[in-house]
């Protein structure tokens, strides 16, 4: 057989072994964003908040308005306040200094984080933040694919004081974090 034969008999071979995949990947693609989504403009001072154990988080963007994409929330925090390290399974996180400053550990690597800087957790990946320094922090942190609102819902129900970490991890749980 010359080349040419050979490259149009294996073309249309490949094609028609390829075609049910890519029918399927098509299908797929096009369920996975059948969601409508509207757009949506959110003032600073707009949106849900919550006090999630002493992490004050204004929810801006939540899954139900981005076909389950990503979740947004600003973080409004005194100093002192942090989470302690965990690993999330479902989603990943993009953390965004606005003001003030965020010591963040991520993969065991801990740094100081300042107005502007940027961090981003991998789902997998053991991490941890702390405000420092003397001032309130502002963060916007992001989570993708959203889903982890849920769970900030339900732990800002918690009763005021100190949180029973017990309570707390069996909360996470359900979302697939865990704490180290």
């Amino acid at each position: 057989m010359d080349r040419k034969k050979f490259l149009k008999a294996s073309g249309i071979g490949l094609g028609i072994v390829m075609m049910p995949g890519m029918v399927q990947c098509q299908s797929a693609s096009a369920n996975d964003y059948s969601i409508k989504t509207e757009p949506k403009i959110i003032k600073d001072e707009e949106g849900n908040v919550l006090n999630v154990i002493g992490d004050i988080q204004t929810h801006k963007l939540v899954g139900s308005e981005t076909g389950n994409q990503i979740v947004e929330w600003v973080d409004n925090v005194d100093p002192g306040v942090g989470i302690p390290p965990h690993i999330h399974t479902k989603e990943d996180e993009i953390f965004r200094v606005i003001k003030g400053q965020i010591e963040i550990m991520v993969d065991g690597e801990t740094t100081v984080l300042n107005e502007g800087d940027v961090a981003f957790a991998p789902k997998n990946i053991p991490h941890s933040w702390t405000v420092v320094g003397t001032e309130k922090a502002k963060m916007i942190t992001s989570a993708f694919p959203a889903g982890i609102e849920h769970m900030f819902e339900e732990l800002a129900q918690l009763p005021p004081g100190p949180p029973d970490f017990q309570k707390v991890a069996e909360i996470c749980a359900k979302q697939g974090i865990s704490f180290i």
